[in-house]
C-alpha cells in the first residue's frame, strides 16, 4: 500500500501534465488578412461541380483552430430555407487533405436546383446552389466559359456578373484557374492583390496557399456558391507552358524535381476544387446533358502532351509521334466524338484549335507553337476524323489567350481560301477573367489595329471576330435550332466593378459551321 500511494502524486503530476498539453495551432498560410470572420470556420464557403443527371460533388472547406481530425455533417435540400432535406450525411477531414471536403451526392433528380450547407464546431456554412444535368431532352443548355483567373492581375468582376445568371447550368472552366509566379512577375502589383505566398509556387504548401488566396475572393466565393463548376487545368496551375515532363518555367536546377512539383500541383488541384475523382486519376472526361449536349473535357497539359518545339523550323515539328493529348487520351477523345448521339459536341480545349496565323498578331513567329498550330498532325488526324465520319454541329470552346475569338474551324487556311466551305467545326475562344491582355501593354488605338490585322483575309480569313481589349466571358445558350454566344465584358478589372456589356454575338445554326456575327 505504501508503495500506491508513494507512486499516486507522480502519476496524477503526468495526467495533469497531459491534460494540460497545449493543442497545435492550425498552420499560417498568411490568408487569415482576407477571412470574413462571420464565415468561420467555413471561410472558403462552399462549391459544388461535375454535375450528371442524377449526382453533383458538393465541397467546403473547414478552417479549425488546431490541428486534428475535424468531424461535420452536410445536407441537401430542395429550397434555399433547407427544410425539403433530400439527403444528408458527416464527412471527417483532415490536414492530410487541407481541411476540404468533398462529397459526390447520388441519386438526385435529374436537370433540378437543389440547395446544400455544411456544418462543423455548431456553425453552418454558407448555403449553396447547384443543378443536375438533364437525362433525356431539354429545350436549352446555357453554360459561362471562363479563362485565366489571375489574384494579381486583377479583380474578378465577371465571377460576380457569372454568379448573378439565374438559369445557368453550368460553369466550364478551361484553365489558369490560379497563376504560379512570385509577387510582381505577372500582374499589376498597384492594385494591392498580391499574390499569397509571395514566391514562385513549388511545394504542395505553396499551391494550397494559393488557391485558398483565389477562394477566399468575394466574387470567385459568390459564383462556386452560385454555379456548379466543370473545370480544367491549363498550364498555370502546375508552371507556365507545362508538359507531360516539364515546362518552360521549370528548371530543375532552381526549383527541383519536376515530378515532384507537378504530383504536389494536381494534389492541391484535386483538394480545392469540386471535381469527381476517379481510378485513374486522368482529368479529362464528358458530361451529358441529355439529347442535345455532349461536353467532352480535354487535359492538353498532363495526360500526354509532348514538349513544345522552338519554331515551324524545328526538324521534328511534322513528327506524328508529337503528340497534345497522348495516345491514349486521342483515341478516347475520336471514340467520343464518332459516338456521341447528342445533337450537339461541345469541346472544353484549353488551346486554341484552329490554324491561326499569327503574323500580323504582332506575336513571335508564323504559329504558337504552344496552341494545336505547334502539334500539326495531331490535329489534322482530328480534323480528317471530323470531315470523314460528317460530324455535325462541334463547337470548340478555347481559353489560354486572354482574347475574345471566333473561328469557323477550317481543314487548312490554304484550303479555306480556295473554298470557305471547307469548314469542320466553330470555335469560340473566350478572353481572360483577369489576366494580362494587349490592352494591358498597348494603347486601344494599336490594339484594334492588331485585331484588323489578325482578320485580314489575306492571313486569316476564317476568323470572323476578335477582342484583343477587354476582360470577361462567354455565355454559350445551345437549343436544338441554334447556339448562340454573347462575349461579356466586363468595364474594369482594376477596381470592383459591375458593369458588363455584350460586345459580340456569335451564332452557328444546326448543321452548319458557318458563323453570323451581330
Amino acid at each position: 500500500m505504501k508503495q500506491i500511494f508513494t507512486l499516486l502524486p507522480t502519476l496524477l503530476l503526468f495526467l495533469s501534465a497531459c491534460q494540460q498539453q497545449p493543442k497545435t495551432p492550425i498552420f499560417d498560410d498568411g490568408t487569415a488578412q482576407l477571412w470574413n470572420a462571420e464565415q468561420g470556420p467555413f471561410y472558403h464557403s462552399v462549391a459544388s461541380g461535375d454535375p450528371t443527371a442524377q449526382a453533383v460533388i458538393i465541397w467546403t472547406r473547414v478552417t479549425p483552430e488546431f490541428e486534428g481530425e475535424v468531424k461535420g455533417s452536410w445536407t441537401v435540400a430542395g429550397d434555399k430555407e433547407m427544410q425539403n432535406i433530400v439527403q444528408q450525411g458527416e464527412f471527417t477531414t483532415n490536414a492530410d487533405r487541407d481541411y476540404t471536403v468533398k462529397i459526390d451526392v447520388q441519386g438526385l433528380e435529374p436537370d433540378a436546383y437543389f440547395y446544400y450547407q455544411f456544418a462543423a464546431f455548431g456553425k453552418k456554412s454558407p448555403v449553396g446552389r447547384t443543378k443536375t444535368a438533364p437525362a433525356d431532352s431539354t429545350d436549352q443548355v446555357k453554360l459561362a466559359i471562363v479563362s485565366c483567373s489571375n489574384y494579381e492581375g486583377g479583380f474578378f468582376n465577371a465571377f460576380g456578373r457569372i454568379a448573378e445568371i439565374e438559369d445557368l447550368d453550368a460553369v466550364l472552366h478551361l484553365g489558369d484557374y490560379i497563376y504560379e509566379y512570385a509577387v510582381g512577375v505577372y500582374g499589376d502589383t498597384t492594385l494591392g492583390r498580391h499574390h499569397l505566398p509571395n514566391k514562385e509556387l513549388v511545394a504542395l504548401q505553396d499551391y494550397r496557399t494559393r488557391y485558398s488566396q483565389y477562394r477566399l475572393d468575394p466574387d470567385f466565393q459568390l459564383a462556386h456558391q452560385m454555379q456548379p463548376f466543370i473545370t480544367i487545368w491549363d498550364d498555370h496551375e502546375i508552371s507556365n507552358n507545362a508538359y507531360q515532363s516539364g515546362a518552360q518555367n521549370h528548371q530543375p536546377d532552381e526549383e527541383g524535381d519536376y515530378e515532384i512539383r507537378k504530383s504536389a500541383a494536381r494534389q492541391a488541384y484535386y483538394e480545392w476544387l469540386p471535381i469527381r475523382e476517379n481510378e485513374t486519376q486522368q482529368l479529362y472526361r464528358n458530361f451529358s446533358y441529355g439529347k442535345l449536349v455532349d461536353l467532352i473535357m480535354l487535359d492538353e497539359r498532363l495526360a500526354g502532351r509532348y514538349p513544345q518545339v522552338d519554331s515551324v523550323t524545328q526538324e521534328d515539328y511534322n513528327n506524328p509521334e508529337r503528340s497534345m493529348l497522348g495516345k491514349e487520351q486521342l483515341a478516347w477523345f475520336k471514340n467520343q466524338l464518332q459516338q456521341s448521339q447528342a445533337q450537339w459536341k461541345v469541346i472544353g480545349n484549353q488551346v486554341i484549335f484552329s490554324n491561326l496565323d499569327i503574323t500580323a498578331v504582332g506575336w513571335r513567329g508564323l504559329v504558337n507553337t504552344d496552341a494545336w498550330d505547334g502539334y500539326p498532325a495531331e490535329q489534322k488526324e482530328i480534323i480528317q476524323l471530323i470531315k470523314n465520319n460528317s460530324i455535325p454541329n462541334i463547337i470548340f470552346v478555347t481559353g489560354d489567350t486572354h482574347r475574345n475569338w471566333a473561328f469557323e474551324v477550317p481543314e487548312s487556311i490554304a484550303a479555306y481560301k480556295q473554298n470557305p466551305d471547307a469548314t469542320v467545326a466553330v470555335e469560340l475562344g473566350t478572353t481572360s477573367i483577369s489576366a494580362p491582355n494587349a490592352d494591358e501593354r498597348q494603347t486601344t488605338d494599336e490594339v484594334l489595329e492588331i485585331e484588323r490585322r489578325s482578320m485580314d483575309p489575306l492571313f486569316n480569313p476564317h476568323l470572323k471576330y476578335n477582342n484583343q481589349r477587354d476582360h470577361g466571358y462567354i455565355l454559350l445558350a445551345i437549343t436544338a435550332d441554334s447556339a448562340v454566344a454573347n462575349f461579356q465584358v466586363v468595364e474594369s478589372i482594376k477596381t470592383p466593378n459591375t458593369n458588363q456589356r455584350t460586345d459580340k454575338t456569335a451564332i452557328v445554326k444546326n448543321g452548319s459551321h458557318k458563323l453570323i456575327i451581330k
